[in-house]
């Protein structure tokens, strides 16, 4: 048989099939295999029509027909389906072909399987994959990692795929080793989680405070995508609040029941940052809040029983709308500010090298957070790239300055009128403690070292130096071992 692709695809979901579509438009030939075969018959009598693509009956078929050195992707659902696609491919390649997972996998799970193929002499790459069904037809935000030798052989493919930004550069590039793509893809998908969140909450201080239209809420949406604000999630909130079901003319928004689903990379990432002990509040309440949402039973019956102050402001509207764009923008930086410390942190463990201005880049077009706001991340990090945390950034610094007193006034309302918002609240409380020379934190060692003589570091001693106090007179004077997790 004579080889003609140039790469593989395995799973013919919404987002391979819109890949395979995308890499040849841009000139690529393409086979393809799914596991229900006749899902590939499918394609092939319709979008694929015509197209420089390889229809394969089976996944040596589909081997086969690639080029040297193969390069065979997997779009299938993470976890134990990309193990059995790999132990069913892995054997029927040679050294120094590559095995692409474009999947939303569990970087662990990326280094794991990188290490296992480097041992048969193959490359491994995991790969985030950003954008939706959209995104992988036009243009994603893709993010590439594992085993460097593969990079140059996927590079071509993967650049000319992704969307593009600032004068035609794709935001696409190497990430760092083994599973580095895919964390920096959980990373993301936290953040749009912290994104998702604020701006919902911003949707129910406007309605539910203010009192405000889905018609005067469509026009805010519209207003503020024009600002600093300017995104994706804001564009189709705007659209969102414009639908109308064409059945009953009422809005499509408040037809949806008010549950959420997730699929866990939020989840992934809240737990790294547990593991890591970084600071991640504000995505993990965007976890909860689905959580809570969730329990649509339990809150309708507490609805009953549970009473709080009925919202109404005072004051200019014009005026508090104002404050509440300032509060979803001031809430946002701490947001991204907490992401990027995790990665920073994480890197650091695994002796990664992220360059964090680079990753600003491949989310500033493709993606689903995809923002003009990025833009200022990666002018941060070109500025200092060993930047600790974009709240030292100047610019930074000073847009929060600028939003402070908005923001304070629309959690001060919110919390008097009973309006739930856990994202925007806590990235206020992180705001205000990162910026704290001094925290409680004295009394919580002093309680620990108390009842359970974990020690405590004293200031008026060099850092690295642990006490014990004996409080009670009888507790004697071992203590325990100092550790932290």
């Amino acid at each position: 048989m004579n080889a003609t692709a140039d790469i593989g695809l395995i799973g013919l979901a919404v987002m391979g099939e819109n890949l395979v579509l995308n890499m040849e438009s841009h000139g690529f030939t393409v086979a393809v295999f799914n596991r229900t075969v006749a899902r590939v018959d499918e394609f092939l009598a319709g979008r694929a029509e015509g197209k420089k693509i390889v229809g394969c009956h089976s996944v040596k078929e589909l081997i086969a027909n690639l080029k040297r050195p193969r390069k065979v992707m997997i779009m299938v659902k993470a976890g134990a389906a990309v193990d059995q696609v790999i132990a069913e491919v892995a054997p029927l390649l040679e050294a120094g072909d590559i095995l692409i997972d474009g999947g939303n996998s569990h970087w662990p799970d990326t280094s794991r399987r990188c290490r296992e193929m480097k041992a048969k002499g193959l490359l491994y790459v995991g790969t985030g994959v950003s954008g939706g069904e959209e995104g992988a037809l036009r243009g994603p935000s893709i993010m590439p990692g594992g085993d460097p030798a593969a990079w140059p052989s996927v590079k071509p493919i993967f650049q000319a795929i992704a969307a593009k930004v600032n004068g035609n550069v794709p935001c696409c590039d190497w990430v760092g080793p083994e599973g580095a793509g895919h964390y920096v893809k959980m990373v993301h998908n936290g953040i749009e989680y912290g994104d998702i969140q604020l701006i919902c909450e911003s949707y129910q201080v406007l309605k539910s405070l203010l009192g405000l239209s889905n018609e005067q809420m469509h026009d805010i949406f519209a207003r503020w995508n024009k600002g600093p604000l300017d995104s994706y999630l804001i564009e189709i909130t705007r659209d969102i609040l414009g639908y109308k079901d064409p059945d009953s003319g009422q809005h499509m928004v408040d037809l949806i029941l008010d549950t959420a689903g997730q699929k866990g990379t939020g989840k992934w990432t809240v737990s790294s940052a547990l593991d890591l002990g970084v600071t991640l509040t504000l995505i993990g309440e965007a976890v909860f809040a689905r959580c809570l949402s969730a329990q649509k039973d339990e809150r309708v019956s507490a609805a009953k029983t549970l009473q709080g102050p009925t919202p109404a402001v005072t004051g200019n509207r014009d005026s508090f709308v104002n404050d509440v764009e300032m509060a979803l923008y001031a809430s946002k930086i701490m947001s991204y500010a907490q992401g990027f410390a995790l990665m920073n942190a994480q890197a650091k463990e695994a002796k990664w090298s992220i360059n964090n201005g680079a990753v600003a880049l491949m989310w500033r077009g493709g993606c689903i957070i995809r923002s003009a706001f990025l833009g200022k991340i990666k002018e941060a990090f070109d500025r200092n790239a060993a930047l600790p945390n974009l709240l030292i950034d100047p610019y930074f610094a000073g847009e929060v300055a600028r939003c402070q007193a908005g923001w304070r006034r629309v959690v001060s309302a919110s919390v008097l009128n009973g309006i739930p918002l856990p994202a925007i609240s806590s990235a206020l409380a992180y705001f205000d403690g990162y910026r704290s020379a001094w925290l409680p934190a004295s009394l919580l060692q002093a309680m620990r070292d108390y009842f359970g003589a974990h020690t405590y570091e004293r200031v008026d001693k060099p850092r690295g130096q642990f006490f014990h106090t004996n409080w009670t007179g009888h507790g004697g004077t071992t203590s325990s071992t100092s550790y932290n997790v």
